[in-house]
């Protein structure tokens, strides 16, 4: 199996066992506590589940910084978004403290881990600018993630975190939240060599269920990870549990068995395009997958970023440390020639009259306004399931 990203081995920065979790919690109710962030219990989760591997908890301000201007931390690490805990006023908190991180989003706001503090640093208004602008590619503050990221506190808190739990995710999502370590184990069990990542923040329409077959089938590989954002998302954007249903139904109806496993992970969406798919790499290649699709605007937002920007980034990776290989994906559309979805730099000899094109924001808009979706955009199957959430809405 491929290796996890800059890794021999895959280090979880979960509690290992009960006793482990049990010690944490009994740690942290002589802690200093502090809730942090949606973005940084995000963090923790990823950290506690393996997929950031190989961080052991929050960077440095230094290392947010360089990671934003360069992709890399100050030691070599290529990385594409900062990690971070980020406080509005980290007064009672000194550097080696051991400090309990509270939830945010969990009623009660219970601990989520155990940070070491090893340093606090404030960043300049000019450095948080800076820091944005690398990240989402703009400042402006009608993108979705630079209004979250503006919105945290100036105070880097460095250091290990000792995770306890995966936040409400393994709760509400029992069936399908699953960490990296999970992932690569029932890979193994499945006799997959070759896995293709497909990344998803939405119910999969036609086209996104014909690219993860074309996928399957370009790169001879056993089986696709249907890997789903279970975490905060902006307005308008389809809930989890009906994006779930909706991809469950799809498989089943649509794909041959055996040949795709359905998971989601504990993450918020950064809307950070180029930045997040190459984020999306590096925990795809520690859940095991050898490859991963990246299509049009992959992660995007609005006209933040041009349509093929996710793909050309990675020919500008600093390093050579990123071993899974990125199955990049032209314009798909629905073929009125041929009755069926396909890339649209594989039919030449079509018009654009020939093509009927498909995207989850004109998904979105149909089913808003009450309006059924065509068989060209979304199976009936699939479409009922999001239709009655729409009418229920």
């Amino acid at each position: 199996m491929i290796r996890p990203y800059a890794s021999e081995t895959l280090d979880p920065r979960i509690a290992p066992d009960a006793a482990a979790r049990k010690a944490l919690e009994e740690e942290a109710a002589s802690l200093t506590k502090v809730t942090v962030s949606s973005a940084a219990a995000a963090n923790c989760v990823m950290l506690g589940a393996g997929y950031f591997n190989p961080l052991t908890g929050m960077m440095t301000l230094a290392d947010a910084v360089s990671v934003a201007e360069k992709l890399q931390t100050t030691g070599g690490l290529m990385w594409p978004v900062p990690i971070v805990n980020r406080l509005a006023d980290p007064s009672g908190i000194s550097v080696g403290d051991r400090i309990a991180l509270r939830d945010p989003n969990r009623d009660g706001e219970p601990v989520l881990a155990i940070q070491q503090v090893e340093s606090i640093d404030e960043a300049t208004p000019a450095q948080l600018e800076a820091m944005t602008k690398g990240i989402f590619g703009t400042t402006d503050a009608s993108h979705p993630g630079v209004e979250t990221f503006t919105a945290q506190g100036p105070h880097f808190v460095a250091g290990p975190v000792e995770v306890i739990d995966y936040s409400y995710f393994d709760a509400d999502f029992p069936d399908t939240f699953r960490t990296a370590v999970q992932i690569r184990d029932e890979i193994a069990e499945r006799g997959w060599e070759k896995v293709v990542a497909f990344q998803t923040r939405n119910p999969m329409h036609r086209a996104h269920e014909e690219l993860c077959k074309m996928a399957l089938e370009g790169v001879h590989a056993d089986g696709v990870l249907i890997h789903m954002l279970l975490g905060k998302l902006k307005p308008g954007d389809i809930p989890a549990d009906v994006r779930d249903a909706a991809i469950r139904k799809m498989v089943e109806l649509y794909f041959p068995d055996n040949t795709v496993m359905v998971t989601g992970y504990g993450f918020d969406m950064l809307y950070a395009g180029p930045r997040e798919a190459v984020l999306h790499a590096i925990f795809r290649q520690n859940s095991g997958c050898t490859h991963l699709i990246v299509g049009r605007d992959h992660a995007g937002v609005g006209d933040f970023y041009g349509p093929f920007d996710a793909q050309s980034v990675f020919d500008e990776l600093p390093g050579d440390q990123l071993e899974i290989e990125i199955f990049r994906a032209d314009h798909t559309a629905f073929s009125k020639k041929l009755g069926r979805v396909v890339m649209m730099k594989d039919a030449p000899d079509h018009t654009n009259d020939d093509f009927v094109l498909l995207s989850g924001t004109k998904v979105r808009e149909k089913l808003a306004a009450g309006e059924a979706l065509p068989e060209e955009f979304a199976r009936p199957e699939v479409a009922a399931i999001l239709m009655e959430h729409y009418q229920n809405a």
